[in-house]
């Protein structure tokens, strides 16, 4: 509460928000369509790999781009324009720059320009997930070392979650279960960009003239961007994720409190605390009534066992909370996400409270690649949401004890032996090369095996 107010000082001050957006996509175009509305906001600078495309986003956007654009860093600063850069280093050591983003989608851009922010002393909130779900631990930790915020994009599915949890717990609830919903069928986890637009009703050509990314939509398809965003969230909340790999429970939004909750009352969890994608279609095809595919939920009970509990639990009754059959089990959900739309909360939290919107805190949970099909040496694997692998949450824990291969590093990475279809690619499996990625994921790995509190 009270972000607008304090945006409107440093607007009224003349003294606004200097942001930078890396990466002029569908999200970083998202924020600022916003941006540009938004009192006390000045973007400094966009880094892209084409200036073009960074133009065209601004086009797209609403803004006078002729008018909108600086020739310089000093002169972006003093007029309140904006520099474009395909340099993104340029950008993090421009003067007066408070908060970076990172909306590039690159695992290992990511964690790159994260620590380039930190070693500049700015601010960074991530949109890239897979950095986060990479390295995230490790990223968190330098930032905290240097007193800066690293945090979540609020608009995105894992902060609203995050943010969702945070509110249980503050409330003195106990969180049951936390996530999101999405399209999902067990056959899914075998969709390649040559199948993909089956599944969404859309034709190649629609797709193409659409602007979309056959391999980025099959992540969302076959599970992976859902295993990856509840990494994400089990990382910074500490809830647990499924030993099995998620379940996708076909589930609509009045029956959440009766189907996320454990398997002892009748639910579909192994224990409570856990993170959980339910799924809008049933099993056999059909649509599932009062879906949550673009919504976010927490599942939570009465902290107190027994007749202690009871006062929480006649409260849900009286004030009609989607309860389970017994009462004991509510249910609060947001029936969408505005992704980009949002993203300045983050941006404002950040500079103005120091205060991340969802931020990693342990190494709990993992994201390994699996084999879609039997692999054979000296393939190719081609990484999230591609035709070789995809990707699967582990506990941290179980995911260092078998040396599994994280999906965010399975891209452009050549198999030393064959892997059979369903099998986790291991790091054994594969020839890696030397990269920064690389390094800061191993050192990450090797701090964990020697702390005892990586994931249950």
């Amino acid at each position: 509460m009270n972000l607008y107010a304090k945006l409107l000082q440093r607007a009224e001050a003349g003294n606004p928000v200097r942001v930078g957006l890396i990466g002029a996509g569908k999200f970083g175009s998202m924020f600022l369509a916003q941006a540009r509305c938004t009192a006390g906001l000045h973007v400094l600078g966009i880094a892209d790999l084409s200036v073009d495309r960074a133009k065209a986003a601004l086009t797209a956007t609403g803004w006078d781009t002729d008018a909108a654009v600086a020739g310089s860093f000093d002169e972006a600063y003093r007029s309140g324009r904006t520099m474009l850069t395909e340099n993104a280093e340029d950008l993090t050591r421009a003067d007066g720059l408070e908060v970076l983003i990172d909306a590039t989608g690159s695992p290992a851009a990511g964690i790159r320009h994260a620590l380039l922010a930190a070693r500049h002393g700015r601010h960074l909130v991530m949109v890239n997930v897979e950095a986060d779900v990479l390295a995230g631990p490790y990223l968190a930790a330098e930032f905290r070392k240097a007193g800066l915020v690293y945090g979540m994009a609020y608009g995105d599915q894992p902060a609203l979650v995050c943010e969702m949890v945070d509110w249980a717990k503050a409330c003195g609830f106990r969180v049951v279960a936390a996530g999101k919903g999405t399209k999902y069928l067990p056959h899914y986890t075998r969709s390649t960009p040559d199948t993909v637009w089956d599944h969404y009703g859309l034709t190649p050509e629609q797709a193409a003239a659409g602007g979309m990314n056959p391999q980025m939509f099959n992540s969302f398809l076959d599970g992976t961007k859902s295993a990856i965003e509840m990494t994400a969230i089990s990382n910074a909340t500490g809830l647990v994720a499924p030993r099995d790999g998620l379940a996708f429970p076909p589930c609509g939004v009045h029956d959440l409190a009766d189907i996320l909750k454990p398997r002892a009352h009748g639910g579909v969890l192994e224990q409570a605390g856990m993170v959980e994608v339910v799924s809008s279609e049933e099993r056999d095809g059909r649509h599932v009534f009062g879906d949550l595919r673009w919504g976010v939920y927490v599942t939570f009970e009465a902290a107190d066992e027994g007749p202690k509990g009871d006062y929480a639990r006649r409260c849900f009754q009286e004030y009609k909370v989607s309860t389970d059959r017994s009462g004991r089990y509510a249910a609060l959900w947001r029936p969408s996400h505005l992704i980009g739309l949002e993203l300045g909360v983050s941006v404002a939290a950040a500079a103005l409270r120091g205060e991340a919107t969802g931020s990693t805190l342990a190494f709990n949970a993992d994201v390994v690649a699996v084999a879609k099909r039997p692999l054979k040496a000296p393939e190719m694997l081609d990484g999230e949401g591609g035709y070789t692998v995809w990707g699967r949450i582990m506990r941290a824990a179980d995911s260092l004890a078998m040396g599994a291969l994280p999906i965010g590093l399975a891209h452009r990475v050549k198999l030393k032996r064959d892997v059979a279809e369903g099998a986790v690619v291991r790091w054994d499996d594969v020839a890696i090369e030397d990269s920064e990625a690389v390094r800061v994921r191993h050192a990450m790995e090797a701090e964990a095996r020697a702390t005892p509190r990586a994931a249950q």
